[in-house]
């Protein structure tokens, strides 16, 4: 993996904003390490590890126990729970955020990819991509209580918060699954242009759903009013995640194109515009926004840390190393008990050395 150098600071915005309160974190899942990494926005630093597994390639001994692959992310509404998924272990690891302590775990069928809470906090669902099902998970108990029928590879499903649908993408099905919530039952699929989709999001005022298309470069929207698709965006190779974030009045896209080494910044109005284009580190993956909507924060999957843009200026403000190939990153506010916590974090596991 590459590393890639520290930023020599924050760049100062013209404009002011509201800071990022100290008692918010920033996670990512770290495939190669194992980890979770935890950072501060308030001051870009990575405060340190939950590990999870052991780093590659020291997971093959017939004794080994720890997780492998650690790649997908959820939280509850509270942002009390962030749950971390291994694919490769086929797990799903609860952790309470106010300790960074491990509280549960549960293992599903074959190569989790992503879950999440529903709207109520009641359960968790767990795409699970090696099979055809969702695994439903009692957040309590930690045990299974369900499986819901999908189509082949369901790739990522997220809650409208009113909490009547799930909205399932698919990673081998060119198909959208649309879940009653509390029938726990298939009520509509939507065709897509693509069978690879690992990603959705909700537009801020919940109207559309984002999902993005991996294997051919593209971005679908979907009216969660109509149930059908309003329109597709050619974005580009590898097309990971995005997030949205509300500037100056208006929603903006930011959407990850890994084989670019980009983020690409559109408008969402009926007919989107590709308003910047933003040079990356190696690989960008996760996409996730700060509340307050003046940060949007990066993963490079290739880049071993994370990256933050100033959506005033589309500027990269800070490159800060962490785990090796973060998959997933959420943002999540309010969870630690103080600015400085560090609470059952280990040191970050050694990547390459840094460029000098």
């Amino acid at each position: 993996m590459k590393s890639f150098a520290f930023a020599a600071g924050a760049l100062l915005c013209a404009q002011a904003f509201a800071a990022s309160s100290p008692l918010d974190r920033v996670y990512t899942a770290d495939q190669n390490t194992n980890t979770v990494s935890v950072f501060s926005p308030a001051t870009n630093t990575l405060l340190g590890q939950i590990k999870l597994g052991n780093a590659r390639p020291d997971v093959l001994s017939p004794l080994y126990r720890g997780e492998i692959n650690v790649h997908g992310l959820g939280f509850s509404p509270d942002h009390k729970t962030l749950i971390a998924i291994s694919n490769g272990s086929n797990s799903v690891t609860f952790i309470d955020t106010a300790t960074n302590k491990v509280k549960g775990k549960t293992y599903i069928g074959r190569s989790p990819h992503e879950g999440f809470f529903t709207a109520d906090g009641k359960e968790v669902w767990v795409v699970v991509r090696g099979q055809d099902y969702i695994s439903v998970i009692d957040p309590l108990t930690f045990t299974e209580t369900r499986r819901i029928q999908t189509d082949v590879g369901p790739g990522m499903v997220q809650f409208h918060p009113n909490g009547k649908l799930a909205f399932v993408v698919s990673s081998f099905t060119p198909v959208v699954d649309i879940i009653d919530v509390a029938s726990h039952t298939v009520v509509k699929r939507i065709d897509v242009v693509s069978p690879f989709s690992p990603f959705l999001q909700f537009t801020p005022d919940f109207s559309e759903i984002w999902m993005t298309h991996k294997d051919v470069g593209k971005v679908t929207r979907i009216s969660t009013a109509t149930l059908e698709v309003t329109g597709v965006i050619d974005t580009g190779l590898i097309t990971n995640h995005l997030a949205f974030a509300k500037v100056g009045g208006e929603v903006r896209a930011y959407v990850t194109v890994g084989g670019e080494n980009l983020v690409k910044v559109y408008s969402t109005g009926k007919q989107p515009k590709l308003l910047a284009t933003i040079a990356t580190g190696a690989l960008p993956h996760g996409a996730w926004a700060s509340d307050d909507n003046t940060r949007v924060y990066i993963g490079l999957e290739n880049g071993d840390g994370i990256q933050v843009i100033d959506t005033a200026t589309n500027r990269i403000v800070a490159t800060v190393a962490g785990g090796m190939a973060p998959q997933a990153l959420v943002y999540l506010s309010n969870v630690a008990p103080s600015a400085e916590d560090r609470s059952n974090l280990g040191a970050a596991v050694p990547t390459s050395p840094l460029p000098k």
